[in-house]
């Protein structure tokens, strides 16, 4: 395969030199590449063989020639965009990359039992590649509002807000501090922490199985749509994920185990889990009700580790109750009674369309297949090495209620309450050990378990493709793609917007003498982005609010920047309706105020979205009557 890259690299050059876009020219030469690799190496093995009328082997080639596509367009995007290297050295390195993955990935489609899954190299395949695409598209996709959101925690540390407990505050400051303000810096703690997930999760698989089983459960806590972007994102998800794999990993070594020295790792790990997510509260109710249930674990009503453990998850707690304490009780109050107080909205079919989400339907299947059968998906006999009362019952127990009881909770509280989306993302890791149980059962399976087994391979490498596709969209785009205007949801025209806003700020600074105060009129993601990619814009640090100085909700900017000690002064107000910037009830907070000035942002010279910005003059926190 020596000609195909070297010509993919020398076209790329000259499309360049011709004046070609970064996007057009990658994409051109590889497809030229791919082409002649096709007509010279592998059309002739396939004739061999006798399948030149063999569409699953077609199919097959193709995946793993797009696949190829979207790491290397990753490693284009971040060298040449990210680095600032030249494009012709970049294309070196993603031509290396992407060949990487097409020469075994076309030897694993060609080969005669490739529909045999999941093979070892096929998983290590999975893995891998997932991998790859995290880290290097991580630094070049640009925040989600969230994300930016949490990265203004970090520059307002404390031991609690409003939202979120601060774990994922701590990861930012951690990781920006080692990285620089930089995308990357703000997920490094996302990319450690999707490790852990995965290893704790192939540890607890391993332990309640055997090591093959552990391994597809690998490739699912790397494959899975939650635990992909839990380990991409850098949202509370991220942390949660991994300390409650460690809790059950733990857990069950002090369950089923019956190892009394787990009981202070799972400790720290529900505690590192409490300053993550209050949702980890949820396997509280698992730890019970296996206790109650399961007869040998009833003594550890007696012994003393189960309590110290709880000590030690308070503990590390502790400073979030104190912050609450100190705010009246906000954060509880917003993620309890505030939900609570909601109207009542039947939201449970919500809830579902999550799962089917966060774990693909074919997960969704593979868990209720597994739950009704027999044997939890797969031989639960076959390791109770090391266990104390280790039969495949009280693994099965474990298991069940790990899954089940959070499960139950939302349920229920979906019947009357609204539900988000990644709610139910780590409960989901409890049912990684039966699913890849039932991926790699060697017993024979008739009717939907069959129809499910069959479905993993070609659904885990559906999902790499659109993630692969997804992430290139982002960072080089996609032929004949424009780009949606939502960049709340699609973050593609941040970098643009805060550029344009720094400028018009240092406009107004050279007018009034001062920096204005840039106000999203949004909750938090204007605010939160400018702030993020403004400072970049400007080599100053923007100051940047929200929507509340104007009597809407601000979240934790309504503790950052409180309307009355912001009287006085110049405001740059930034909105995406021209509606949101006029009318009495606004234009009472200022003296005087500039025209609605209306632009456009765009990339790579397509149109995104329209904004508007206007200025307002001598703000008052107490509108003029």
């Amino acid at each position: 395969m020596g000609v195909a890259p070297l010509l993919d690299a020398a076209l790329f050059c000259a499309l360049i030199g011709f004046g070609l876009p970064l996007q057009s020219s990658h994409i051109a030469s590889f497809t030229v590449a791919t082409a002649l690799n096709y007509l010279l190496k592998v059309r002739s093995t396939i004739v061999a063989a006798g399948r030149t009328r063999d569409w699953r082997l077609h199919g097959g080639l193709l995946a793993v020639s797009l696949m190829a596509l979207f790491l290397r367009g990753g490693v284009l995007g971040l060298l040449s965009l990210d680095w600032g290297w030249p494009a012709q050295a970049s294309i070196v390195f993603a031509v290396i990359a992407g060949w990487a993955v097409t020469m075994p990935g076309y030897a694993a489609a060609l080969s005669p039992d490739e529909a045999r899954a999941p093979r070892r190299a096929l998983a290590i395949g999975f893995v891998v590649y997932a991998s790859a695409l995290r880290l290097v598209y991580q630094g070049s996709v640009e925040l989600l509002p969230e994300e930016a959101y949490y990265w203004n925690y970090s520059r307002h540390l404390d031991i609690g807000y409003l939202d979120h407990p601060p774990m994922v505050a701590w990861l930012i400051r951690a990781g920006t501090a080692v990285f620089g303000q930089s995308q990357f810096g703000v997920r490094a703690g996302a990319l450690c922490c999707g490790v852990i997930t995965s290893v704790f999760v192939f540890r607890l698989t391993r332990n309640l199985f055997d090591e093959a089983t552990a391994l597809a459960a690998l490739v699912l806590a790397q494959v899975l749509p939650y635990f992909f972007f839990s380990g991409l994102l850098m949202t509370p998800d991220a942390p949660l994920a991994a300390a409650w794999a460690a809790s059950l990993y733990y857990l069950e070594r002090a369950l089923v185990a019956g190892r009394s020295e787990a009981w202070w790792r799972a400790g720290l790990s529900l505690g590192f889990g409490a300053v993550s997510k209050y949702s980890i509260g949820l396997l509280a109710p698992v730890i019970l009700a296996f206790t109650l249930w399961d007869r040998p674990s009833r003594r550890w009503w007696r012994r003393w580790e189960p309590y110290v453990a709880a000590l030690l998850a308070f503990a590390i707690f502790s400073p979030v109750i104190a912050w609450n304490a100190q705010h009246e009780w906000a954060s509880f109050a917003f993620q309890t009674s505030r939900r609570l107080a909601e109207a009542p909205r039947f939201a449970l079919h919500k809830l579902v369309a999550s799962a089917l989400i966060l774990i693909t339907p074919i997960g969704v299947l593979a868990v209720a297949a597994a739950l009704m059968g027999g044997n939890a998906g797969g031989n639960l006999e076959g390791n109770t090495a090391g266990s104390v009362g280790g039969d495949a019952a009280r693994r099965k127990l474990f298991i069940n209620l790990g899954v089940l009881v959070p499960l139950a909770v939302f349920a229920l509280f979906s019947l009357r309450h609204e539900v988000k989306l990644d709610w139910t993302g780590a409960p989901w890791i409890a049912a990684l050990p039966i699913i890849a149980a039932g991926m790699i059962s060697t017993g024979t399976a008739s009717g939907l378990r069959a129809w499910i087994r069959a479905a993993w391979t070609p659904t885990l490498v559906a999902m790499l493709l659109i993630y692969g596709a997804g992430l290139h969209y982002l960072v080089l785009g996609l032929p004949g793609l424009g780009y949606g205007k939502h960049i709340e949801l699609v973050p593609v025209a941040w970098h643009d917007l805060s550029r344009r806003i720094a400028a018009a700020a240092a406009v107004i600074r050279t007018e009034t003498g001062s920096s204005p105060l840039i106000v999203g009129m949004d909750r938090y993601a204007i605010a939160s982005e400018l702030a993020f990619y403004g400072t970049e814009a400007s080599q100053s640090t923007l100051q940047t609010s929200s929507v509340h100085l104007f009597g809407g909700i601000g979240l934790m900017y309504e503790r950052w920047t409180p309307p009355e000690l912001q009287e006085g002064r110049t405001l740059l107000l930034v909105a995406w309706d021209p509606a949101e910037l006029t009318g009495k009830e606004i234009e009472s907070h200022a003296d005087r105020w500039g025209p609605v000035v209306d632009d456009v942002l765009r990339r790579d010279g397509q149109v995104v979205r329209h904004y508007c910005h206007r200025v307002a003059y001598n703000y008052r926190a107490i509108p003029r009557p």
